[in-house]
């Protein structure tokens, strides 16, 4: 018997629901990758071809479609701006959270699915993906969908949420889900589920879910398709560093730690007690660890590495230390007092000195930086007080609250301080009120996916090692945008020879006469 929807899953809804939504399209797109997201589906509808992805007019290989054709479909109800572009994570990321939230309630019980999904929906880097314009949300959701399926036995749903993800960013979304089964059944031995996991019948719904797609853009692109999008950004990022200064074997440690506050404290037990307390749901939780295990090794391995890449690891996570602290609402101890708080302390105090250092260096964020450290605060002592008295209903609810005023003040007062200094919008408005309407335009490739976006010039890419003294000393009138340390490495005669147009936080726009 189906059970029917419960308070617990409006509850979820409406608190992700006012973290995700609240300002979506109040602050303007972000550099560099917000307008990348947006611009691809602009241009959908510009040259009106929907199949193969294109930016500042040339194909574009980075990325399967199903993101740009989700934001060309937000594009198309809403029209063409940030909400928008940002509006199918958003849904997505509410998605996610009931998804955990369900999964948790027919796993455990409705109150481990309300902790599982909320903990999911206030960890910081759910959050702040779930109200950016990036494939990260979309790519969670199915991934996660795909995993838990496996869990509830619907293999045909598993296969099919598994070539969604392989429509969102490539192979991972069938290596992903393969691997962590994989390991499972490895662990547990059990290997006779393989009889009853349909594979052959599974996988052709997995083709023809992903295969199509790939097909049809091998047919029209050829080898360049290929080699460019399997050889450069899925074999080549995995096996060589896209950006080498990140190349650290404990990268994603701190990563997470940030990432996943302010439910770090709790989870190093969460694992523990969920590998060594649990009985009737060990296999159900031994799962769970494998798959978060798996992505997190999975990327310590990848030599490219980025903040984003390990988000698939917070739902398993979050319904582990949903269970965990089900478990506690009844049954708890001093161990949990002091490891709980412990915990939160620190990650709290690190959180705090690193806001410090961001008044430091960016003063006009005080407030809100002030603001987010007293909640911190405030929190961190009242879920100690809670613990010490054994409460873990307001504990937990504590930090729901804390965390949910922490978003309204980050989306509120701290991006829309930040955004100059984020984002292209503001100087590629002072370009369209001064442009001529042909002269050239050299841009930096930073700052170039957001200026095509909000001007519609693409603009020519300012290649990383250009000699800008030489390409403004060989240019006739055009236009540059730079940024103020290039800008800062030109000569005293270069810089006479050219205008100032506008200066907007490191962003600088000039005129060769």
């Amino acid at each position: 018997m189906v059970k029917r929807v419960g308070n617990g899953f409006w509850l979820v809804a409406i608190i992700t629901i006012v973290i995700v939504f609240l300002n979506l399209g109040g602050v303007p797109l972000l550099d560099p990758d917000e307008p990348v997201y947006a611009e691809t589906p602009k241009e959908m509808f510009i040259f009106n071809e929907f199949l193969s992805p294109r930016i500042y007019g040339e194909y574009w290989y980075d990325k399967p479609p199903m993101y740009y054709w989700l934001v060309a479909a937000s594009y198309k109800i809403f029209g063409i701006n940030e909400f928008s572009a940002r509006f199918p994570s958003a849904v997505l990321a509410v998605a996610c959270t009931l998804l955990v939230y369900q999964s948790g309630r027919r796993l455990f019980s409705e109150r481990a699915g309300v902790a599982g999904a909320l903990v999911l929906a206030t960890s910081i880097e759910f959050f702040y993906l779930g109200k950016a314009a990036v494939t990260d949300i979309t790519l969670l959701f199915f991934l996660s969908a795909s995993l838990l399926a496996f869990i509830d036995k619907k293999y045909y749903i598993a296969y099919l949420f598994a070539g969604f993800a392989t429509l969102t960013k490539g192979p991972i979304g069938l290596l992903f889900p393969g691997g962590i089964i994989f390991f499972y059944l490895l662990v547990t031995r059990n290997w006779a589920l393989l009889k009853s996991m349909k594979i052959f019948s599974g996988l052709l719904i997995y083709a023809a879910i992903a295969a199509p797609w790939y097909i049809l853009m091998y047919n029209i692109h050829g080898s360049i398709f290929v080699d460019t999008f399997l050889g450069f950004h899925n074999i080549t990022r995995f096996t060589s560093p896209e950006h080498p200064e990140g190349v650290l074997w404990y990268y994603y440690i701190p990563v997470l730690i940030l990432g996943f506050f302010p439910w770090t404290g709790v989870m190093i037990q969460s694992i523990w007690n969920s590998l060594t307390k649990s009985t009737f749901h060990f296999s159900t939780l031994l799962f769970l660890n494998i798959w978060a295990l798996f992505i997190f090794v999975f990327f310590t391995i990848s030599q490219t590495k980025l903040v984003s890449y390990i988000l698939p690891m917070y739902p398993p996570l979050s319904m582990i230390v949903g269970w965990y602290i089900d478990r506690l609402w009844t049954s708890h101890g001093k161990f949990v007092f002091t490891s709980w708080t412990i915990g939160l302390s620190i990650v709290t105090i690190l959180l705090i000195g690193l806001m410090i250092i961001g008044v430091k260096a960016v003063p006009i964020l005080a407030n809100g930086i002030y603001i987010s450290a007293i909640i911190f605060v405030l929190m961190s002592s009242l879920v100690g007080f809670f613990l010490w008295k054994k409460d873990i209903s307001r504990a937990f609810w504590t930090k729901i609250i804390s965390m949910a005023l922490f978003s309204i003040v980050l989306t509120a007062i701290l991006f829309p301080i930040a955004a100059p200094m984020l984002t292209t919008k503001n100087i590629a408005q002072e370009f369209n009120q001064q442009y001529d309407g042909k002269s050239p335009v050299y841009v930096v490739k930073f700052l170039r996916p957001g200026f095509a976006f909000y001007t519609n010039v693409y603009g020519k890419e300012i290649l990383l090692g250009t000699d800008f003294n030489e390409l403004i000393q060989q240019s006739q009138r055009s236009y540059f945008l730079i940024r103020q340390s290039e800008y800062d490495r030109l000569t005293v005669a270069n810089r006479q020879s050219i205008i100032i147009l506008s200066s907007i936080g490191d962003k600088v726009l000039l005129l060769k006469e």
